[in-house]
């Protein structure tokens, strides 16, 4: 096995994971591009079994799966708690602002976001914002979770098969 393409797919396995929280990096499609080096360099499990193509593709579909969840949840709890898409909008923005003073700034600022976002562009009242406010922010965690979850379960994958 390739000792060059093995740390290369550690070191994207930690990035997926990283990038799962940070909102500039894709984290499951760069954790997958992982598994793909391993495969590539014929990587085995504790038992000597080699990756299969049919793993590998397996986690494509995953992670895709995953990555579009990532954008439709956020929509979908927003909606659920009566915002629009300024708050959505509101929750991505201060998410990149607030990414200055992780974790809280991203917490802080993508709930202060779509706060701000639904009471300047869609004129509903304080109270109203903040349920908007709070379901943007639910579907920003829910969407993290997921992607947490793909990318630490890939990293693992990423070990066993090293």
């Amino acid at each position: 096995m390739s000792t060059v393409l093995v740390i290369l797919a550690v070191i994207l396995g930690i990035v997926g994971i990283i990038g799962s929280v940070v909102p500039a990096l894709p984290g499951p499609p760069v954790s997958w591009a992982g598994l793909l080096l391993v495969y590539l360099a014929k990587g085995t499990n504790g038992a000597g079994d080699p990756m299969s193509t049919k793993f590998l593709i397996i986690w494509l579909v995953i992670t895709t799966v995953v990555v579009i969840i990532d954008y439709v949840v956020p929509a979908w709890f927003t909606k659920l708690t009566g915002g629009s898409k300024y708050a959505s909008w509101g929750a991505i923005i201060g998410l990149f602002a607030g990414m200055f003073i992780p974790p809280v700034g991203i917490i802080l600022g993508s709930l202060l976001g779509a706060f701000l976002f639904e009471v300047l562009f869609s004129d509903k009242t304080a109270a109203d914002s903040v349920t908007s406010a709070l379901g943007a922010f639910l579907g920003f965690l829910c969407g993290t979770g997921i992607k947490l979850i793909a990318a630490g379960l890939m990293m693992y994958y990423i070990i066993v098969y090293i």
